[in-house]
This record gives structure tokens, C-alpha cells and sequence, in this order.
């Protein structure tokens, strides 16, 4: 755990630097996110949301796994993060622990629907505040099952496969590419 500490101490303020240079860009008007709800009202402000995160889930998903399956990536970048592939030595400290660049691909999807798709700028910035949160709770190992989410139960499968539940909060990308693995099927069969 001291190590895993360690990586995401020294990784995280490059990985902050891309959040802090959206928010820049969107501050000098570069991208098309809006201030206040009451620039586009509040049936635009959701459906632009919702599309923002089926963007993220999308992006997220398809990093994650070609940060898997193009191996230098992995090499290089990712597998930093997966020397913790086992149950005990997973933690929360574990979803912060990457190299800095693999962090920086991963969140920007994040960063790249601020310049597509038009976002509340304070939802945008919670949401990546909650990422963080989500990030530590998914590594943390304490299996609760709410369906669509991708709680730690999956994402120890991803730690201890490499090969199955690449999701962000939901499982919903990996079931459409083949990917889900349900930790429920998996307790099924030790049983």
C-alpha cells in the first residue's frame, strides 16, 4: 500500500494538469461549455449531460482497453497500474497509483466533450471530482451489486483478468462489446 501511495503521489499532479487546462480553455472561451443552467435551460442542460456521459463511457472504455491491448502501451503506461492484480493487494490507493500519462489518457475523454458537446462547466468539474472518488472505490475491493454500475466487483475481475470489465461507472460498454465479466457468474461457479 505504502507503494501504491507512493506512484499516485508523485503521478497526480501531471494527471491534474489536463483538468486545469480544460478549465483554462473553457475560461478563455475556447470550448462549448456554459456557466449557468439558465444559458440553455434545464431539458438542454440534460440531454446535453446525458450525451456527455455516454461520450465519457464511450471514450473511457475504448482508452482503457487499447491501453491493454496495444501492448507498449501497456508495458510502458498501464501496467503500473495492474502490479496490483490481486484481490489483497488492491486498495483504494491502488486507483490513483498510475503513470502519469496512462492517467492523462484515461481522463481525456473528460476533457475532449468539453470541445463537442456542450456541458455545464460546474457539472463537468464535479463530475471529474467524482471520478476520483469512483476511482478509489472501485479498487477497494467491497463487492456490492448494483446493476448497471461497475463496483469493485467487476473491476477486481479486470485486475485479476486483464481481458474483461474495461467500464467506467457503468458496465454498460462492456456488455455491448463483449467484454462484461459478472462477478455474481463467477461466485456462481465456486459454489
Amino acid at each position: 500500500m505504502i507503494l501504491q501511495i507512493s506512484v499516485a503521489m508523485k503521478a497526480m499532479p501531471w494527471y491534474c494538469a489536463l483538468p486545469t487546462i480544460s478549465e483554462y480553455l473553457t475560461e478563455i472561451g475556447w470550448t462549448k461549455s456554459f456557466p449557468r443552467l439558465n444559458n440553455v435551460g434545464w431539458l438542454a442542460f440534460l440531454v446535453y449531460l446525458a450525451i456527455y456521459l455516454v461520450f465519457v463511457e464511450f471514450g473511457i472504455y475504448w482508452m482503457h482497453r487499447e491501453l491493454h491491448d496495444i501492448k507498449p502501451l501497456y508495458k510502458y503506461l498501464h501496467a503500473t497500474h495492474h502490479i496490483y492484480n490481486k484481490q489483497n493487494t488492491l486498495s483504494p490507493f491502488a486507483g490513483l497509483a498510475f503513470h502519469p500519462l496512462d492517467g492523462i489518457l484515461q481522463a481525456l475523454p473528460h476533457s475532449l466533450g468539453l470541445f463537442i458537446i456542450p456541458v455545464h462547466l460546474n457539472t463537468h468539474l464535479l463530475l471529474i471530482f467524482i471520478e476520483a472518488i469512483w476511482t478509489a472505490n472501485i479498487h477497494d475491493c467491497i463487492h456490492a451489486n448494483l446493476w448497471p454500475v461497475m463496483g469493485a466487483g467487476y473491476h477486481t475481475i479486470h485486475h485479476t483478468t486483464y481481458r474483461h470489465n474495461y467500464g467506467h461507472f457503468t458496465i454498460w460498454m462492456d456488455w455491448m462489446f463483449g467484454t462484461l465479466r459478472d462477478p455474481m457468474d463467477d461466485e456462481a461457479k465456486v459454489m
